[in-house]
């Protein structure tokens, strides 16, 4: 699912150097121009010198920050696995691992609903680009592995417990929900928000959507 949204800082980060802060403006700013042209002219129609040209740089300039056009999709989809992590630390301690992880979702549907148009378009491209399709679904299973932690701790079990099910069936079970609410944001072209979506697929399987608030 695409959207930008950065993590946020955790205590005893180091704060990045002047060339680092550098780096990360300038791939924001390229990654701005190409789902800018991602959207407006399809994924497969948008080539890395129409993105290199219309962020003012080289081709070559290009692979420095990004090392294919796929690339451009995938970082951004890391950041999210980031920011899905924090913000499931940041719930209550006490609140039901569904709930939080229900909870949990706001931090990318907020950003998605900010622009539903554009959203809806990258969206589908994500959902109908074969390629795009299963790179996706290799990033989701990032952000399983990154939520995984938080939630063995939430349902008592410890952070290494690889033999312990509860935090993957929830966490997978979590992931399906918000897929199979995006599908339906895209079948009903938007007209059904997607938050009230999330609601209605996790309702289906833990507390009732009243609940999840």
């Amino acid at each position: 699912m695409p959207g930008r949204s950065e993590p946020s800082p955790q205590p005893g980060d180091a704060a990045p150097g002047l060339r680092e802060r550098t780096r990360r403006a300038m791939k924001a700013e390229v990654a701005e121009v190409a789902m800018r042209l991602f959207g407006e002219q399809g994924f497969a129609n948008t080539s890395v010198d129409q993105i290199a040209g219309e962020a003012g740089m080289s081709r070559a300039t290009f692979f420095r920050y990004f090392g294919t056009k796929e690339d451009v999709l995938f970082d951004n989809l890391e950041e999210i696995g980031r920011t899905l992590a924090v913000a499931l630390a940041e719930r209550p301690d006490d609140e039901d691992p569904w709930v939080s992880l229900r909870r949990t979702f706001d931090a990318i549907t907020a950003t998605l609903t900010s622009e539903p148009e554009r959203s809806l378009r990258l969206t589908r491209m994500l959902s109908e680009t074969p390629s795009l399709r299963a790179r996706h679904w290799e990033k989701q299973l990032g952000w399983q592995e990154q939520l995984m932690p938080e939630v063995l701790r939430r349902v008592g079990a410890h952070a290494t417990d690889t033999h312990d099910p509860r935090a993957r069936a929830l966490v997978s079970s979590a992931l399906a929900c918000l897929d199979a609410a995006t599908e339906a944001w895209l079948a009903c072209h938007g007209e059904t928000p997607l938050p009230a979506l999330i609601d209605r697929a996790m309702g289906a399987l833990g507390p009732h959507p009243a609940h999840l608030r």
